[in-house]
């Protein structure tokens, strides 16, 4: 598989807390990814939840590798309340969990499966139950590598393995940020279609860890649930949670109260010299009138160059614009091409600031 970089801006993407959160539910996201599985094409999906969110504040790499995946999942009930309270249509909880025995359950496209991390011992116990199944997934590798430096679960014999297993999903369980570092420095060597941390499935599969009755999870309870299977899990629940209420004072019910999406007509011009691109926006501009900018960003980045925005005239950027320019942000990280936002207005500023999203107004640098 040649893996070239690129970024979809035609998804149905939104800005919750400065990360992008794909407007789906389990049924389209298990089509999905079934349909990039059938077709042999890249799909690295995040699935980030509250920690993720909290995490991705005082951590750029973690939060630029949710900007550079190809689907994100709004997993947890949190993320969906907080979409509510700021009027994002991000309506459905996808739990990676989820979606995974979604796949597993299906009889119509066979699947093969890696597992990646986990305990010593848990991932091929895991891959024994999912093979003792009558399914269309199959387990055809597991890999525990332990406490090992990043280098030492890159080697080139490991990811060997994974690549002559033929698998068409990669499951890591790693850790949250160990393992979306770990895909992202080796997604280019990888040949698995979907790659993806999903750190509990391991256990869950395996039997070690007790999945949260249904019910739990709708309400946003599934938390208690896991303290009881991981009582060492009290104090991450307790830090989010604590972070989950400044959040809301400080940015969710402010942004909530400013919100407003106005109804200046939509502005867009672009000069592109070939070796940079710049982007003059003005205007308001939400989900109903994105096709111009679709197309402008589709196009500018089709080949490496440096682009820069000008949205000094801009009045409004609802979430489903500013999920597009998130995707820009991590687009051009990707590709390491340089990115700036050459002005800004006073309100967007603002704006941005409450969505946690005024990193980009931090230059990247061209490597």
């Amino acid at each position: 598989m040649t893996v070239q970089v690129s970024t979809d801006f035609q998804r149905r993407v939104h800005c919750i807390l400065g990360l992008t959160f794909d407007e789906l539910d389990d049924d389209l996201a298990e089509r999905t990814l079934l349909e990039m599985a059938a077709q042999q094409r890249r799909c690295f999906f995040s699935t980030p939840n509250l920690n993720f969110l909290v995490a991705s504040l005082s951590d750029r790499q973690f939060r630029d590798s949710v900007l550079r995946s190809d689907l994100s999942f709004a997993d947890g009930m949190p993320i969906i309340w907080i979409a509510k309270l700021l009027r994002v249509p991000i309506r459905h909880r996808v739990a990676g969990s989820t979606v995974f025995e979604r796949l597993r359950k299906q009889r119509a496209t066979p699947l093969r499966v890696f597992f990646f991390g986990g305990p010593d011992g848990v991932a091929r116990r895991a891959g024994d139950v999912l093979n003792a199944d009558a399914g269309a997934m199959v387990c055809v590798g597991a890999h525990s590598p332990g406490f090992g430096t990043l280098a030492d679960m890159s080697q080139p014999a490991i990811i060997a393995q994974i690549n002559d297993s033929r698998a068409d999903l990669l499951v890591v369980a790693l850790g949250a940020k160990r393992g979306q570092t770990w895909i992202e420095h080796n997604l280019p060597a990888l040949t698995a279609p979907l790659v993806s941390h999903l750190g509990a499935v391991v256990n869950f599969v395996a039997g070690t860890v007790t999945r949260a009755p249904g019910p739990m999870g709708g309400l946003g309870l599934e938390w208690l649930w896991r303290i009881k299977e991981e009582p060492a899990l009290w104090r991450r629940y307790w830090s989010d949670g604590m972070a989950l209420l400044r959040l809301l004072a400080t940015r969710v019910l402010p942004g909530a109260l400013s919100a407003g999406n106005g109804d200046t007509p939509p502005t867009l011009a672009v000069s592109d010299d070939g070796a940079a691109c710049r982007l003059t926006l003005g205007g308001c501009w939400t989900a109903g009138n994105l096709a111009p900018l679709r197309a402008a960003l589709t196009a500018a980045t089709a080949s490496p160059r440096r682009i820069s925005l000008d949205l000094g005239q801009v009045g409004t950027l609802d979430s489903a614009a500013l999920g597009l320019l998130l995707l820009l942000y991590g687009h051009q990280s990707k590709t390491g091409a340089g990115f700036e936002v050459a002005a800004v207005s006073a309100p967007l500023r603002r704006r941005l600031r409450l969505q946690c999203a005024d990193y980009l107004l931090e230059p990247l640098a061209a490597v």
